[in-house]
């Protein structure tokens, strides 16, 4: 038929040629339609859920080869992608799998895919037979507890018949291919109604009925439990302490058994499976008790108890089904019912549960656990805890202070070989029950290997009642008393009660039978078979036996004793410790550098050896064994970032030697040798490479150099405890009571000045925040003077030009208060001392500004309103500059004049003379008066206006000592130059005559820094004594500041040199006799000090009645051509010093108003001849701006310049490094004296 239609449709062509020619056009254009139609199709075609997807993709592999036959190739790969694309909605999951996938697939390949998709789809549908799984996505879904109300209404599950309005049963959802609901109830994607069981408590209370108590109903039964989504990427790490919210988990999931309160174990082959197609058997199910650090508790019911899953889950959609309505913001979880708060959490990964973990209920089947694996976790803590016996372990299990185990019989091999003895005598059973009532106390020895540190003796002391004992490593045994007194100090202050018993030996022993000894000796002996055990297992040498020791105290006092079948720590702490950090001493560990000290490329940690705990913070204490650029080995840091891997993983590590010896006697020898350690060899270059400064933001505290400063650090941070960081911390410490009542005595000075009131907040505006801030303020002894609490806004927020404007307030200078302290000696004035309570809070505001109400004293009923300020608060950054205004208005309109010079001193005096001067630094000040009269009258006055603490006559302003008698007054630090020497472990050093050798030219570190940030502390302390009393070592500390950015060996040399010095010069002090009463000065230079830089340094320095009053050693900033010029240049600096001195004691009355020229003195005569001269010079014409100021002083009659032998000038010592002599004779010059005598 077709051939005979062409031929009747062409039959009138007159050729052949011309009817060929027709068909061909004929029949091509029906064959590019046919491929443009055949295109379309493929590209058009879509999967559905309704067709097996295995028949779709026949269908498209049959559109592929049609591609074939029209000679149309396409790419296997774009084939590939094409076709995953096409899937249905419900294979979404699979699609996004396939997508991601790194290797590149075939269409046969695909096929398979899709075929065992397929076949597990349709073995899910059927689900006849078999153990019974919980299948799983990994898609999480949030929803809220209320959505199931709207939209298409509740639907409910009765095992796997789902009935909805329409009662048809047995339906199968067309987006995701699965039975038991609709499409729009599906919840693989957008939109759908909510699923939920009408299973009941099973006769749990209701929740609002009960206070803090909540409960989680049983959602479902392991019968009828049909899906649950539990989220593939939070499948990485084990914990079994911590519960994590998943918003995908349609059950509750815990993999420890403690947490079940009643349990029912499962036999039937039940299992979970997990968002990474993953299964997992369940092994029980029951309830779980969570009780939030709110106190409110979460009872769950239904809970699987699945081992082998890595968390411990709380399910999301459960919580909604039950009413619970959860927020997750931001970082935070919050979790509440009916309005009502239960909980909260936050962002780690997924949203971790704030939990009391000490509340986890171990008293529930331990039996059922895996033997093998408790025996396993039995021998691992009982290495953490350093050995103790299994039966101090039994009962910390009970106490959940430690996982449950069992014993597998066998006891371990290294207490066996560590800690055999002999039978007990006979036990006294008489024993205190009172804190403190008896001590017992013993001195042993370790003379055949001194500790790191040096040390060879160990005493302790024991608290009868308690059994909390403390540990102090000794060099000598006449430490011990020292240490006691230290001991006593602490726990008497700690308890508010007083020892009344001390018990030893007085250091006879009773020979070979220890038994007889009291609780001491057995304390001793337990102690010293943990070190044998700790050190044998862990494989370290004999040298770390202070370290074990110290370790083995911390761990027995948090280990149950056979007595009181309580720990000590709890005893006498009243808290329950938590051992979860504890790790096994000796192991090896990777500490991560602090950020200041990673590189970008290479290395970001240390290998180091876990030595033990500091007492009084969260970090580990290592020790270094493989060094690197910035930290040295045998060094000691602390850190909590540690990965500690497998704690059996061990190292021997030799006990290392001290590397810095010191000089054997005062004055016998000006040198100092240090050994240096080795150096590690570069990767790419022989250059050193030099370490950067990493300033205050340098997170690991070190330990460098010496070995001695090792159990120091340990003992001082042993024994004293850190101000509080936050309001919680000061409540649940031991000074709980004392900083509540610090905290009181603040609000009351808050609310008695009216600071604020409350009110609401304005629409716009954001209130700042507060916090506490705690300080133990201490006595000139050491001892502690007062708790201090001061609340503080945090003032960082504020903007400028909206909230404050000025910020600048003066405080006097300490050349202020040295110059009118030596006035005070001349006139013979009474010195008396104020403070002003919560100064700060008398500064008028001018600005609106609000904060939200403080910690712990939220007004209840008012908990929205906020505090509008109206004076200022410490915190603020206009509240310096406020109180210095309302403390100017207050004391300028009583009458006091203003000193121009120094706008911190204030005087007042009648037309006889008599009168007072107030010198103010902050809220401390300084009352001089002619009389007792004019002091009572000014402080009288001064308490009508402030909250002023009288102090009486002055003792100690700014950390300094006033020392007053026949001699005139001194101020010394030798208080602050002792603690000083024993913060760098100085405290044992030899003498010095010399601050500086002045054979040592020192010279920049080209190599690697030594420990820069302690020489960053041990110049900052240095610098403060140098500025307040210590002239002498002023040249010496400016000097070595110039290295502080990459400090070398030599430099630490020289600082250690100082503080040996200090050392033997401890009790000076500055004298003033209060004669002559002439205020005179002396300048010098030493030309090119500094040979690197050509540069010169000045000094000088200006005395009045008998001691300096003020002085400086500074490096020239320009370059001089000659000695004449760097003398002038001082010279021109002492001049502006003698210009400010001249009007600050011209405006105070007790000077004589006819001020004579002040007289300086130089030694050298080109100086003083240029300083007088008229006559122009070309050789020293680049000294005119200079010499024109110098002539102007001369001239207005400020200064006078005369001449002085070099032997004689006291400005001398400032410039350069001088010999014994010298510097003693200087010393006395400038008025330091001892003060041992006075």
């Amino acid at each position: 038929m077709a051939e005979k239609d062409a031929l009747l449709s062409h039959g009138f062509e007159e050729s052949a040629k011309e009817l060929w020619d027709r068909l061909e056009a004929k029949y091509m254009a029906e064959d590019v339609s046919s491929k443009k139609f055949l295109v379309g199709n493929f590209l058009n075609y879509k999967m559905v859920d309704t067709r097996p997807v295995m028949e779709q993709y026949h269908e498209l592999q049959r559109m592929l080869g049609q591609f074939a036959q029209y000679d149309m190739k396409m790419d296997e790969s774009i084939s590939v992608s094409s076709i995953i694309d096409k899937l249905p909605p419900s294979w979404k999951d699979f699609k996004n799998n396939l997508k991601h996938k790194k290797e590149e697939l075939t269409l046969v390949e695909l096929g398979s895919h899709f075929q065992i998709e397929q076949s597990i789809r349709d073995m899910e549908k059927v689900s006849v037979g078999g153990p019974k799984t919980v299948t799983g996505s990994s898609v999480n879904m949030v929803e809220e507890g209320e959505s199931s109300k709207a939209g298409k209404g509740k639907r409910k599950f009765h095992g796997s018949n789902f009935k909805g309005p329409n009662k048809k049963p047995k339906v199968t959802c067309w987006k995701c291919g699965k039975p038991g609901h609709f499409k729009r109830d599906c919840r693989s994607g957008k939109g759908g109604g909510k699923v939920k069981n009408e299973a009941g408590p099973s006769g749990s209370k209701d929740p609002g009925k009960q206070s803090g108590m909540f409960v989680v109903p049983a959602d479902h039964s392991v019968e009828n439990y049909y899906v649950s989504m539990i989220s593939e990427s939070f499948y990485v790490q084990d914990d079994d302490i911590s519960w994590w919210v998943d918003s995908g988990a349609t059950c509750h999931v815990c993999k420890n058994l403690q947490w079940f309160k009643d349990f029912k174990p499962i036999e039937d082959g039940s299992l979970l499976k997990t968002g990474n197609v993953a299964t997992e058997p369940i092994k029980g199910l029951g309830s779980v008790n969570l009780v939030f650090t709110s106190g409110n508790s979460l009872l769950l019911c239904n809970v699987l108890y699945v081992p082998g899953i890595r968390k411990n889950l709380l399910s999301g959609i459960v919580l909604n089904n039950c009413g619970y309505k959860q927020v997750m913001e931001s970082d935070k979880y919050i979790l509440s019912k009916h309005g009502t708060f239960v909980g909260f959490g936050y962002l780690n990964g997924m949203f971790k549960l704030n939990l009391n973990i000490s509340f986890v209920n171990n008293s529930v089947c331990m039996a059922s656990t895996s033997s093998s694996n408790n025996c396993g976790k039995s021998e691992l803590w009982h290495a953490r805890l350093g050995h103790v016996h299994y039966k101090r372990m039994k009962d910390m299990s009970k106490m959940s202070l430690i996982p449950a185990f069992e014993l597998n019989g066998e006891k371990c091999k290294t207490c066996m070989l560590t800690k055999i003895t002999r039978q007990p005598f006979a036990k006294n059973i008489d024993r205190d029950t009172k804190v403190l009532e008896l001590i017992h106390s013993d001195l042993c020895d370790f003379h055949s290997t001194p500790s790191l540190g040096n040390k060879k003796y160990v005493v302790t002391f024991i608290d009868d009642a308690t059994r909390y004992c403390y540990v102090y490593l000794c060099h000598t045994k006449d430490e011990a008393l020292e240490k006691f007194k230290i001991y006593k100090e602490e726990v008497e202050l700690y308890h508010g009660v007083k020892i009344k018993t001390l018990r030893t030996d007085r250091g006879d022993h009773c020979s070979y039978t220890p038994q007889q000894n009291g609780i001491s000796e057995r304390k001793n002996r337990t102690l010293k078979e943990m070190v044998n055990s700790m050190l044998t297992y862990s494989g370290l040498s004999d040298g770390f036996w202070g370290e074990a020791m110290l370790t083995a105290c911390y761990l027995l006092n948090r280990v149950p004793n056979k007595r009181n079948k309580i720990t000590p720590y709890e005893l006498w702490h009243k808290k329950v410790p938590k051992l979860s950090y504890l790790r096994v001493w000796g192991c090896r560990a990777v500490v991560r550098l602090t950020d200041p000290k990673i590189n970008n490329i290479g290395q970001r940690g240390i290998d180091c050896v876990f030595i033990g705990y500091p007492e009084n913070s969260k970090c580990y204490r290592f020790y270094v064994i493989e060094s690197n650029a910035y930290v040295s080995v045998h060094s000691v840091i602390e850190s909590r970032d540690a990965d500690f891997g497998n704690e059996d993983r061990f190292t021997s590590v030799p006990k290392p030697t001290d590397t810095i010896a010191s000089s054997s006697n005062f004055g016998a020898s000006d040198q100092v040798t240090v050994s240096p350690p080795e150096p590690v060899a570069p990767r790419r270059s022989v250059r050193a490479r030099k370490a950067k400064s990493f300033g205050d933001d340098f997170q690991l505290y070190l330990v460098e150099g010496s070995r001695n400063k090792v159990d120091y650090q340990y003992q001082y941070c042993f024994n004293v405890d850190e101000d509080p960081k936050t309001y919680s911390e000061a409540m649940a410490s031991r000074d709980a009571a004392f900083w509540k009542e610090a905290i009181q005595d603040e609000i009351d000075s808050i609310m008695q000045n009216h600071t604020w009131d409350l009110s609401d907040l304005p629409p716009g505006c954001k209130p700042l925040n507060s916090k506490w801030i705690f300080k133990r303020k201490m006595k000139v002894d050491g001892s502690i003077d007062k708790y201090k609490a001061r609340l503080v806004i945090q003032g960082f927020r504020q903007k400028e030009g909206i909230d404050f404007f000025d910020t600048y307030a003066p405080v006097a200078r300490i050349t202020t208060i040295r110059l009118l302290l030596a006035l005070a000696a001349i006139h013979n004035l009474v010195v008396h001392q104020m403070d002003v309570k919560t100064a700060f809070l008398n500064g008028e505001l001018n600005e609106e500004i609000y904060m939200r109400q403080p910690e712990g004293f939220v007004i209840s009923g008012n908990e929205n309103k906020v505090c509008k300020l109206v004076k200022s608060l410490y915190g603020l950054k206009q509240a310096p500059k406020q109180w210095h205004q309302k403390f100017d208005d207050v004391v300028l309109s009583n009458g006091f004049a203003l000193n121009q010079a120094d706008k911190c001193v204030y005087s007042k005096f009648d037309a006889s003379g008599k009168g007072v001067i107030i010198c103010l630094y902050v809220d401390d000040m300084l009352i001089f008066g002619t009389d007792q009269d004019q002091v009572d009258k000014t402080k009288e006055f001064l308490s009508s206006k402030f909250d002023m603490k009288d102090m009486g006559e002055a003792d100690v302003i700014l950390g300094i000592k006033i020392i007053r008698g026949e001699h005139g007054i001194t101020i010394s630090q030798s208080h602050y130059i002792e603690k000083m020497l024993n913060k760098f472990n100085m405290k044992d050093c030899s003498p010095i005559g010399t601050p500086m050798d002045p054979t040592v030219k020192l010279m920049p570190n080209k190599g690697v820094t030594v420990n820069q940030l302690e020489y960053s502390r041990a110049i900052g302390s240095l610098m403060y004594a140098m500025l307040s009393t210590r002239p002498d070592i002023a040249f010496a500390v400016g000097k070595l500041s110039r290295y502080t950015h990459n400090p070398g060996l030599i430099h630490w040399q020289a600082i250690n040199r100082v503080f040996k010095y200090l050392k033997g010069t401890m009790d000076y002090g500055l004298t003033y006799s209060g004669f002559p009463s002439v205020l005179e000065g002396y300048s010098d230079a030493s030309w090119i000090t500094n040979t690197e830089d050509h540069s010169s340094t000045s000094g000088w320095v200006f005395l009045l009645g008998g001691g300096a009053i003020c002085w400086a050693s500074k490096k020239q900033t320009c370059i001089t051509a000659s000695t004449m010029e760097s003398e002038f240049v001082a010279l021109a600096a002492a001049g502006k010093e003698a210009e400010w001195l001249r009007n600050l004691i011209y405006e105070i009355p007790l000077w004589n108003r006819q001020i004579s020229s002040i007289s300086i003195r130089c030694d050298s005569q080109a100086t003083l001849a240029r300083a007088y001269s008229e006559v122009y010079n070309g050789k020293s014409r680049h000294l005119g701006v200079r010499h024109s100021m110098i002539r102007d002083y001369i001239t207005n009659g400020v200064i006078s310049v005369v001449f002085v032998k070099t032997q004689h000038n006291l400005a001398d010592h400032l410039t350069k490094g001088l010999n014994r002599d010298l510097v003693k004779s200087s010393a006395i010059g400038v008025g330091l004296k001892s003060t041992r005598n006075l």
